[in-house]
């Protein structure tokens, strides 16, 4: 019986040993590709001349730019797609929404358990900054909302230049979460 025991407490520390191993790899993989993509974001905004022409649309998996909510301390890579490993690493645009700059809504969305969990704390009126290489764009928190994970009609389109963040709700919840939290913000000039 004691054999049984000790081999118990073994093999749960051994499982305990590679669960933080795992969450520190994914943490210091979010870290370093945070700072690279940022870095190459700094460097192509110092190269791009006047007359270079506006940006194409991207690519799965490319950078759109950054998102800033300087109130929440948010700084946060915005790549296109919001596939699990993106989701992962940075927040992502949703496809088929708007991007900056162009009418429309622009869906951005992230887990709360990374780059989105501050926004538990956002109020109205907090100021949102969506940086790219085709310029800046400010928009300021108009409403929050919890909703359904069906409810995509969040992310429609009224022709204005709208910002929608998307994240699971509760934020302490634990497993995949049954509601999602809503942050809509409009463009200011």
């Amino acid at each position: 019986m004691l054999r049984i025991l000790r081999w118990s407490q073994r093999s749960l520390l051994g499982i305990a040993v590679l669960m933080l191993g795992y969450c520190g790899y994914v943490g210091i993989d979010a870290w370093s590709f945070q700072r690279a993509e940022l870095r190459q974001f700094a460097l192509l905004r110092v190269h791009r001349t006047a007359a270079h022409r506006a940006t194409p649309p991207p690519v799965s998996g490319g950078m759109i730019g950054r998102i800033e909510i300087p109130r929440l301390n948010i700084s946060v890579v915005v790549i296109e797609g919001s596939a699990s490993t993106t989701l992962r690493r940075a927040v992502g645009h949703i496809r088929g929404t708007a991007l900056p700059g162009q009418r429309g809504n622009i869906g951005i969305s992230g887990h709360r358990d990374t780059f989105f969990r501050p926004l538990r704390n956002i109020r109205k009126d907090d100021v949102i900054t969506l940086t790219t290489l085709d310029g800046e764009y400010r928009y300021r928190v108009v409403s929050t909302d919890i909703v359904m994970p069906s409810d995509v009609s969040v992310l429609d389109s009224d022709g204005r230049e709208i910002l929608t963040l998307v994240t699971c709700h509760p934020f302490y919840f634990v497993g995949a979460a049954p509601n999602r939290f809503i942050v809509r913000a409009e463009r200011i000039e």
